[in-house]
């Protein structure tokens, strides 16, 4: 596709106008502000870009799609009383059949609002990834783990599935889908449990994802449970961090956890929306990005966020720090933007992905700047961070494929999507 006289946010996250994106399989092939001649390439397609932003696709580095579901169930509670009282049972009733449709119902959600790419964690994955290729988006999918019994690792199933998902879905549907492991949390875990993962992700050479205080209680109990260390302390300890990570929600850090986070590179996926919804506080994003800790963006499940609108995602990301220290220049537009997209790429291993770059991916979106919330333009950064709307988003693509153009999903059944959706959830709730 060749996208003509469009507004771009280039590698840098400077705006130029009335450029030439051109883009030849999966890859951006041209970018210039003049018009490419023959021998620069057979782009296909023209797209008309007047009036409209050109920049990278989203990556949204914590998430649970199959929870769509769960949307809007059990409502006004606190995170343990919503976790053991409505979702842990709720979870137990699914099925391979419901994980599939919730997560392809997710994909829809999340390529019509710009996300190109997810990190996951949940189970029935053999599932998600099935979706997941449907869909023409990517996921890191890890099968999250939980041992409240002390089975030794191997004989849990979940670890079976673990690493039977890591040989067959690994690089499958041509990259776009990557394989993590995953430890639910320290609370969910004994210590040998997180070991094993931890000798797993080493052998197999794959990245961890895990959830880590999230809550003051969770954080506090940690403590009491391993003579002083917090989450970030006991997990280093474990070897958890000894390959690339991404540690979730880390709202309650403190002392020696900023510096174990830099030394072992780990990437913290700050999800904003779900923390204040479920009264967990606000991530130190400014302290982390002093420290040089690369921060992403999650969303959470849509459970508890309620919704995958990243840009939504992104303007409170912004405003939850600036609220934090009282001070309006706490985050830039540009370092929102930069943990929206290359950040995220980055936590997900995707070295070729997360800017609109020459040899990058072609994981691309297109704004909408013919609406009134999105002007007059005194900095067009802004206005994408704090005026803009996920509706705004009109075009994505994955790969060099576009998902989504002007309300149509080119890979998914929507109606479908939906219908089926509401079918799983009624037969789960007729069982509880």
């Amino acid at each position: 596709m060749l996208f003509k006289n469009i507004t771009i946010l280039d590698e840098n996250l400077d705006v130029k106008k009335n450029m030439y994106v051109g883009t030849t399989g999966e890859k951006i092939t041209y970018i210039s502000s003049e018009e490419p001649k023959a021998q620069d390439g057979n782009f296909g397609e023209t797209y008309d870009g007047k009036g409209k932003l050109l920049m990278s696709g989203f990556y949204n580095i914590h998430a649970h799609s199959p929870m769509t579901l769960l949307r809007g169930y059990g409502e006004g509670l606190a995170l343990q009383d919503w976790l053991t009282k409505k979702v842990f049972p709720f979870e137990d009733k699914l099925t391979p059949s419901a994980v599939y449709w919730g997560t392809l119902l997710a994909m829809a959600e999340s390529i019509r609002f710009g996300i190109v790419s997810t990190s996951d964690m949940y189970y029935f994955c053999d599932d998600m990834a099935r979706a997941i290729d449907e869909s023409g988006a990517k996921d890191n999918i890890a099968r999250g783990i939980t041992n409240f019994s002390g089975t030794p690792f191997w004989d849990m199933t979940a670890a079976k599935e673990m690493k039977q998902l890591f040989e067959t879905h690994d690089g499958s549907a041509g990259g776009r889908i990557k394989v993590d492991v995953s430890l639910h949390a320290e609370y969910t875990n004994d210590e040998q449990t997180a070991r094993g993962i931890a000798e797993y992700a080493k052998e197999v050479g794959t990245s961890v994802h895990v959830h880590v205080s999230e809550t003051k209680k969770e954080h506090e109990e940690c403590k009491a449970r391993h003579g002083g260390m917090t989450p970030v302390q006991f997990l280093n300890s474990t070897g958890l961090f000894d390959t690339p990570s991404i540690a979730a929600h880390c709202v309650w850090l403190e002392g020696e956890d900023f510096d174990i986070l830099k030394e072992k590179n780990v990437t913290v996926a700050s999800n904003p929306i779900s923390n204040l919804k479920l009264a967990s506080g606000v991530c130190n994003v400014p302290e982390l990005l002093r420290r040089g800790i690369n921060v992403g963006i999650g969303t959470d499940g849509p459970s508890s966020n309620n919704s995958l609108n990243f840009i939504e995602e992104m303007k409170v990301f912004a405003i939850a720090s600036k609220e934090r220290y009282g001070d309006p220049t706490a985050i830039t537009t540009k370092e929102a933007i930069f943990a929206a997209t290359a950040a995220g790429a980055k936590a997900q291993r995707r070295d070729d992905c997360g800017s609109l770059k020459k040899g990058n991916r072609a994981d691309l979106i297109v704004i909408d700047l013919n609406q009134p919330h999105m002007h007059p333009v005194h900095d067009l950064t802004y206005n994408l961070v704090y005026s803009a709307s996920g509706s705004d988003v009109v075009l994505t693509m994955s790969d060099g494929k576009v998902l989504y153009q002007n309300g149509e999903f080119k890979t998914i059944d929507l109606e479908k999507a939906v219908f089926e959706a509401e079918r799983e959830t009624a037969k789960i709730l007729s069982q509880l």
